[in-house]
């Protein structure tokens, strides 16, 4: 009994099944590759550290996201997701993979001009990382049939110019590792989704363009811009 309606589960497909993934709660690894943590001026001897979204961020794709409001400076950053089917609080990184369930492609939509302005003066960042539509992912493949979440091509391309491209091998940060990190920091639990940080090349879209993107092996996604909301 509620007083309202209680909100929809949010969910994500899930590879050549009608079942759906539910989704609990997003999780974002921030600075994860060497090149990016350079190209955006940071120290890359930090410890990982995480911020999130909400649930309903995540889409489905392909999809049209529409460009939000309140920013001139919308970017992408494509990323590996992992779906975790197993809870537990500080899990060993030898255990990692016995709590993940799938694994994706998808992009941490952001406004970044939001961003910098938090950054500036010391503010949280979830006006800039955790608004509607800011986390299209791609259907789930089950990690039964993921080869590896340690090495393989992951790649954007933005109206077919590629703008990214790296190696899952390049984090700073393994899945082993990060996950155990987050693990003693919060309870994981079935539906929680990771976004595991992006590489080099993030950048700036407009309305009409077309971002296609995945990782080796596992998903490839497809995202349009859509008008400003």
């Amino acid at each position: 009994m509620y007083v309202i309606a209680p909100p929809k589960q949010s969910s994500l497909a899930v590879q050549g099944r009608e079942e759906r993934f539910p989704v609990r709660r997003v999780f974002c690894v921030g600075r994860n590759y060497e090149a990016h943590v350079l190209e955006m001026g940071n120290d890359m001897r930090d410890p990982p550290f995480f911020f999130t979204k909400p649930a309903d961020a995540a889409r489905d794709t392909p999809c049209t996201v529409p460009y939000p409001p309140l920013t001139e400076s919308f970017h992408f950053e494509a990323e590996l997701v992992i779906a975790i089917g197993k809870g537990g609080a500080n899990i060993e990184e030898a255990e990692v993979m016995d709590h993940i369930w799938g694994a994706s492609a998808g992009i941490d939509l952001t406004r970044r001009d939001l961003q910098a302005e938090a950054k500036k003066m010391g503010r949280p960042w979830d006006w800039a990382k955790a608004f509607d539509n800011s986390a299209p992912i791609a259907p789930i493949l089950p990690i039964a049939d993921v080869a590896s979440v340690e090495k393989g091509r992951i790649w954007l391309a933005v109206n077919g110019e590629m703008k990214q491209e790296a190696d899952l091998a390049d984090m700073i940060w393994s899945v082993r590792e990060h996950t155990a990190a987050l693990s003693r920091g919060v309870t994981l639990a079935p539906g929680d989704i990771i976004m595991t940080g992006t590489p080099a090349g993030v950048g700036a879209v407009e309305p009409g363009d077309v971002l296609t993107g995945g990782v080796d092996g596992i998903a490839e996604f497809e995202v349009t811009i859509g008008p400003r909301g």
